[in-house]
């Protein structure tokens, strides 16, 4: 077995092998970009929010609705929730009051015109499309703050049994299915489950909210990895995403993320 490694090895490092090599990951960037091409040529991108001409290659947001994001760059670097411009870059008090489970979260936006447009549309109007531009969008803004050392895996946030036979899909997991193809991180619909259906958690207070996803899920299996992201359309309060991780860590994870289109201020 080793002598055949070895001559393998050999032969890989050969003038005529690298250019074979070389050659064929050419071709192969070439076949992507190709496909990528004919993608948009016949199914331009289109903007979901004016009817513009979207990004090229894939994401269905134009160039000025892009730009009217409303980025959530002044947050709490520990759950993420939006400060004001002029704060320094601090825990906010919650956080100084009671530290959350989870190790650090990140949320692309503030929960405003236009993202909760789309976050509604997607939650109550079933419009899927959604699901890919919010998922690109994440998914664009982690690669810029994100550090190096990713998840192993990405865990959304399960529905219970009847509200997702109602909604007919987990708007977490649409927008993970983007994120696990931009990403290459592996989603793990199987990890955890809802053991009740809970109130919406809209229009309950901070108090409220804790008592209501307390005991809300349950782990399906012992993790095969330590490090973990769960992810949400919205964080408000982080008393869903609070629940979940103490759930996670109780199975083994050490280190938990959460990953949110959009954040909620109080």
């Amino acid at each position: 077995m080793r002598g055949w490694q070895g001559a393998q090895v050999a032969v890989l490092c050969q003038p005529s092998a690298v250019r074979t090599v070389n050659v064929a990951e050419q071709s192969r960037q070439l076949l992507i970009r190709a496909g990528a091409w004919l993608e948009q040529s016949l199914f331009p991108s289109t903007c979901v929010l004016c009817a513009d001409s979207g990004q090229a290659p894939r994401l269905d947001l134009c160039v000025g609705c892009d730009g009217d994001l409303p980025i959530s760059d002044h947050a709490c670097p520990r759950c993420a929730e939006p400060l004001s411009s002029t704060a320094k870059a601090q825990l906010c008090g919650e956080c100084l009051h009671r530290a959350p489970r989870f190790n650090v979260a990140h949320c692309a936006y503030r929960y405003e015109f236009p993202v909760d447009h789309l976050v509604r549309g997607l939650k109550y109007h079933g419009r899927l499309a959604y699901a890919r531009v919010l998922g690109e969008l994440l998914a664009r803004r982690l690669r810029r703050v994100h550090d190096n050392v990713w998840p192993q895996c990405i865990v959304p946030v399960p529905l219970a049994a009847e509200r997702f036979r109602d909604r007919g899909f987990n708007q977490a997991t649409e927008i993970g299915r983007e994120l696990q193809s931009r990403l290459g991180i592996p989603l793990r619909t199987d990890l955890v489950a809802r053991t009740r259906d809970t109130r919406e958690q809209a229009g309950l207070d901070r108090k409220e909210r804790r008592t209501n996803v307390r005991n809300a899920f349950r782990l399906e299996q012992r993790l095969p990895i330590r490090h973990v992201a769960i992810l949400d359309d919205v964080i408000t309060t982080g008393s869903t995403a609070n629940e979940l991780a103490r759930i996670l860590q109780r199975g083994g994870a050490e280190r938990v993320e959460v990953w949110a289109v959009a954040r909620a201020g109080k």
